[in-house]
């Protein structure tokens, strides 16, 4: 999606959902909402977001657990780590960073992709798709953030303008016109690497179209493609110089790179001779990082490079923990994600300021010695807030929405970090908060 609407200059919301359509377990669902929840804020250039399409399924909705056949409603350490995570986002900047790795690798993606998605025609297959995913994957999985490029998008000058090499196939896609080609032609006789994957021997090649209609009379639209990259079939190499960019062609579907285990190794090393060649080095690990102002995301990958966990030391608020912690070091096993507050960006240390919340904060004040707010959340759920103060507070007040006290609540100030942990019971009507030094 992102992809899609990126040249266009669209506003592009993201959503991510703690509970999914499907009938998991709260295990699973905790589970796929990190990992989604990071996917998202690994796209630098989207500040919007759909927090919650539903939320009276995630209050009020009562499902099972690992191990048990009772449907229960959500835990309140999931419910305070959801309502963090959700009240991040309103702080959520815009990035010109990028994904640590080699940029400039991407995917050609066509919505045409989904009418092929039928599950056998003609004894055809792309199981789960395969063949997109045959593209995608063995890089992914070695730490190179591949890009998709949509095909409909060619026509936008910035759609391939950061791009070095653009991988394609015709085996679960086709092209709705012949001016993607004349396109795609353009840029590689400019530079650009693309590699071609098929067989060109799906059913859906033989279909009427505009490639086999009037004075076209190609068997496979890539034998347009070579004809408009000025090249001959009958003649055509797996290397081929077009221009000041290459056309190189592996006569392999996509799909059976990854559905047979280890059957990527050739393709990995084509990839990286292409990239080389453009004088560049690609990097392959199994993890990836990205800064967003205070907040630093990162994902360790299984099916990788290696099983080594990811370290990272600093001073950091875990987002992903309920309590709030500080820490100093960051263990980030392979097919698990973390999402971390980075003290050490904080400016101004004497700036009283709420870091992390399950809840939002209204009507700020701020005196020389005192800070006040007053914070709203889903009622009967618990907060946590980590709040960075200049000192560490002679008076803690809390009171309700009738300004009477709340003698119910936690506080802990921690001196590395300059910040206090304080814990109540929510309120939709508002709690205030009164903190003097």
């Amino acid at each position: 999606m992102y992809s899609m609407t990126a040249p266009t200059g669209r506003q592009m919301y993201f959503l991510t959902d703690p509970i999914e359509d499907r009938a998991r377990t709260w295990d699973d669902y905790k589970k796929n909402y990190q990992a989604t929840f990071t996917a998202q804020l690994m796209y630098p250039g989207v500040d919007h977001y759909e927090v919650m399409p539903w939320p009276n399924r995630i209050y009020l909705g009562k499902f099972k657990v690992e191990g048990s056949d009772e449907r229960q409603p959500i835990a309140p350490s999931y419910a305070t780590q959801m309502q963090v995570m959700v009240n991040s986002l309103n702080e959520m900047p815009l990035s010109n960073n990028k994904l640590n790795g080699s940029q400039g690798i991407g995917v050609l993606l066509s919505n045409s992709m989904m009418f092929q998605r039928f599950p056998t025609h003609k004894s055809y297959e792309d199981p789960q798709l395969s063949n997109f995913y045959g593209m995608v994957f063995p890089l992914l999985k070695r730490g190179v953030p591949v890009e998709t490029v949509h095909m409909e998008n060619l026509s936008y000058p910035q759609t391939l303008k950061d791009i070095k090499v653009l991988i394609m196939s015709y085996a679960n896609m086709k092209p709705l016109t012949p001016e993607v080609h004349t396109y795609l032609a353009e840029w590689v006789k400019k530079g650009g690497m693309l590699v071609y994957l098929g067989r060109d021997n799906d059913p859906f090649q033989e279909v009427r179209e505009w490639w086999n209609t009037g004075a076209n009379k190609f068997k496979a639209p890539s034998q347009h493609l070579v004809k408009a990259l000025g090249l001959a079939d009958r003649t055509l190499r797996e290397n081929n110089t077009v221009g000041l960019g290459r056309f190189i062609v592996i006569r392999q579907d996509p799909k059976e790179l990854v559905m047979s285990a280890n059957a990527d190794a050739a393709f990995v090393n084509t990839i990286k001779d292409v990239y080389n060649s453009a004088g560049r080095k690609l990097e392959m690990k199994n993890f990836f990082t990205l800064a967003r102002g205070p907040y630093l995301i990162a994902s360790v990958m299984d099916e990788s490079i290696g099983d080594a966990p990811l370290h990272l030391k600093g001073s950091y608020i875990d987002l992903f923990d309920p309590t709030l912690p500080v820490i100093t070091d960051k263990e980030i096993l392979p097919n698990t994600q973390a999402y971390l507050y980075d003290l050490k960006t904080i400016k101004g240390r004497r700036k009283s300021q709420v870091l992390a919340a399950a809840s939002r904060v209204y009507e700020e004040k701020t005196s020389r010695r005192s800070y006040s707010f007053i914070t709203k959340s889903p009622s009967l759920t618990q907060n946590v807030m980590r709040i960075k103060l200049p000192a560490n507070p002679k008076t803690v007040s809390v009171s309700d929405a009738q300004r009477r006290p709340v003698t119910a609540f936690k506080s802990d100030w921690d001196l590395l970090s300059g910040t206090l942990l304080l814990q109540f019971e929510n309120s939709s009507d508002g709690v205030r908060v009164d903190l003097n030094w």
